[in-house]
């Protein structure tokens, strides 16, 4: 930091104004600092000359100390400034104030002799002295000249003259001393010109290094660059060509799924056709007379004979895939073949004009068979309903349908077998409880 020499200017300035007075008793002033700020401080003024100031100097404290002392050469007044650094000074504060020398230069101006002293043995009053008198401009005394000066001492020997003879060698030497530093020069501006077009070949030299440098650095980055798109191009080939493989295994794996799903709905469809048709088969066991020989004997107008077991109850239907395949029809009609069985071994024995009629049914059956009603011949049955399931036809006496087909002219013949007209238009038998009335 600064020296601060406005906190205490105004006794500063006085102190130096009595030194530098010629008529003031003052002689010497001493400066130095508050405690460890940079404020300086008049410590102490006096008129006792170089040895009353040298006892004031303190060898733990930095002090500027400005004095007047006569020239013993001249008897003129000159000033002596005097920057004190005692020995028991911190290193670090001695070189924080070093920069202060400076400014106290300035402040304490008109020093003739300026003295840097760090022990007693630099500011002995003798040595001052000495070097006062070695910085004086007159290094003589008027009052120490004697008379003898004046006094006549005799001839005075021959007196000197400068002129010389002319040379002529000297001059042709002196000449050709102007030719060769004439010549010198030259060889010294033609150097200068060497260097300087060397230094522009040099730079133009290093500028097409330099140019031909960018121009490979530019190459090679766009062969990078290229690279780089070609790398990324057939990355997101890659890429796509992956997303539609595995959209296209996506789309397989959906297919194979829904295939498995169809089958197994099939499969169970196919189930339930099966427990339904076993559930139709038992029920029709459990009539004590075939329905087809009902029907038969009713087409001849044969009543046909009592059962002597009851009907059972007909079940409610319930839904049933497709029953088409072979072997579910076959195990419908073998079931249905068995109470024919039984109900011809329990039914009493019929008059012989019943059995003669019965030789001849078949051919009335086929005839029967071979029948097919129009709707015009039944129009005043209107009892129409919707099939729930699909029924295969066993024989032609019996008509097939498709869920939600609609069957019109019913006639109620039996509780479990009505007969109808299916869509297309063939007359016969289905099971009652496949249907629902509308």
């Amino acid at each position: 930091m600064a020296v601060n020499l406005s906190k205490n200017g105004p006794a500063l300035s006085a102190a130096f104004k009595e030194v530098v007075d010629e008529k003031s008793s003052t002689n010497w002033a001493l400066y130095t600092y508050e405690g460890n700020s940079n404020d300086i401080r008049l410590a102490e003024k006096g008129d006792g000359g170089l040895e009353e100031l040298v006892e004031e100097l303190n060898s733990g404290k930095i002090m500027y100390a400005f004095c007047r002392v006569e020239d013993p050469n001249s008897g003129l007044p000159k000033y002596v400034l005097i920057n004190w650094t005692g020995e028991g000074v911190n290193d670090s504060r001695k070189g924080l104030c070093a920069n202060h020398v400076s400014s106290m230069g300035n402040f304490l101006r008109g020093a003739h002799v300026t003295i840097n002293a760090r022990a007693d043995e630099d500011v002995e009053p003798e040595v001052i002295m000495q070097k006062v008198g070695k910085a004086s401009g007159a290094n003589y005394s008027f009052h120490k000249e004697t008379s003898s000066r004046f006094q006549d001492s005799g001839p005075q020997g021959p007196v000197g003259s400068v002129y010389q003879k002319t040379n002529a060698m000297s001059e042709i030497r002196k000449t050709n001393k102007d030719n060769f530093w004439a010549q010198a020069e030259k060889d010294e501006e033609k150097r200068r010109l060497e260097d300087r077009r060397r230094v522009d070949e040099e730079r133009q030299q290093l500028d097409k290094e330099r140019k031909d440098r960018e121009a490979k650095e530019a190459v090679v980055r766009e062969t990078r660059d290229k690279e780089k798109s070609s790398q990324i191009d057939q990355q997101k080939k890659s890429q796509q060509k992956q997303d539609a493989d595995s959209k296209e295994m996506e789309k397989h794996r959906w297919e194979e799924q829904e295939e498995k799903e169809a089958v197994q709905k099939k499969s169970v469809k196919r189930g339930v056709s099966l427990e339904k048709a076993n559930e139709a088969a038992s029920l029709i066991s459990q009539r004590a007379m075939n329905p087809r020989e009902m029907f038969k004997q009713r087409e001849r107008g044969i009543a046909p004979a009592e059962p002597d077991v009851p009907a059972a109850a007909p079940v409610s239907p319930q839904p049933e895939p497709d029953v088409d395949d072979g072997q579910s029809r076959c195990e419908y009609d073998e079931q249905e073949a068995a109470p024919q069985e039984e109900l011809k071994e329990e039914a009493p024995a019929v008059s012989s004009s019943v059995k003669e009629t019965a030789f001849e049914e078949p051919a009335q059956v086929e005839e029967t068979s071979s029948y097919e009603a129009t709707p015009e011949e039944t129009s005043d049955k209107g009892v129409c309903a919707r099939a729930l399931y699909d029924y295969q036809a066993a024989d032609d006496t019996e008509i097939s349908f498709d869920p939600e087909d609609l069957i019109a002219g019913i006639e109620m013949i039996d509780e479990g077998w009505w007969r109808g007209y299916s869509p297309d238009g063939h007359f016969g038998m289905f099971p009652a409880n496949y249907v629902e009335l509308i």
